[in-house]
């Protein structure tokens, strides 16, 4: 796509009489949409039937005006519904709506106008998403596995940090110990029991796998493993 309309579709610049530009592909993405490419390069996805109303087709034109409406009033408007949608069935976090929204195969400008929109409203909240997230998985998940779950959901350490903080301030804290007992009942070992050396090593990396302090872990179990 050449660079003056490139900028014109990151700024939505208003129309520029006689400005055109070639369809050089329509790719068919499913049954109801299509990627299209403008001079070899992917433009946006329309549906079929946004293809017919704008009469493009492979190998033809596309006016400033009519790229203008697509990249500055359809595409912004679906890409806000599509998040708010999203957001009605669950909670995510910005790096989570990004994604999806780039699943969706929306330009980087529009997925910012989206998310900003639905920010605007406060419709994702990062550190509220963390402490709820902490007020469920407190009591059987590790620290360090909550800690690890967040940033894969891409909340930042600052938030993590203090959502923690008020979760404690509520009351909802962390027995590891208690959560590691349980765990080892279900797995049927006893710290009680004579066990083998190959036994404690199989329940000690199961334990540090799930993200358990090793002091924690170490005191539970019983012994260490130089001691059988």
């Amino acid at each position: 796509m050449p660079y003056r309309a490139r900028l014109r579709q990151v700024l939505c610049l208003p129309p520029k009489v006689g400005m055109r530009m070639q369809v050089t592909e329509i790719r068919e993405l499913d049954k109801k949409r299509s990627r299209v490419y403008i001079d070899e390069e992917f433009a946006f996805v329309l549906y079929k039937s946004e293809l017919r109303k704008f009469r493009i087709k492979d190998g033809e034109e596309i006016t400033a005006e009519e790229y203008d409406e697509i990249t500055c009033v359809i595409l912004p408007k679906r890409a806000k519904l599509r998040a708010m949608n999203l957001l009605k069935s669950r909670q995510y976090s910005e790096k989570q709506l990004r994604d999806k929204l780039r699943d969706g195969e929306y330009p980087p400008y529009i997925i910012d106008e989206a998310v900003d929109y639905v920010s605007s409203y406060n419709y994702i909240n990062d550190r509220r998403l963390a402490e709820e997230y902490i007020r469920i998985h407190i009591s059987d998940k590790s620290k360090n596995r909550i800690k690890q779950d967040l940033i894969r959901k891409g909340i930042s350490g600052e938030d993590i940090k203090a959502a923690f903080d008020l979760c404690a301030d509520e009351g909802f804290g962390c027995n590891e110990e208690e959560q590691i007992k349980k765990l080892l009942d279900k797995r049927g070992y006893s710290a009680e029991a004579k066990t083998d050396p190959k036994e404690w090593n199989k329940q000690y990396a199961y334990l540090i796998r799930k993200g358990y302090g090793s002091d924690a872990v170490r005191k539970v179990l019983g012994g260490r493993m130089e001691e059988f």
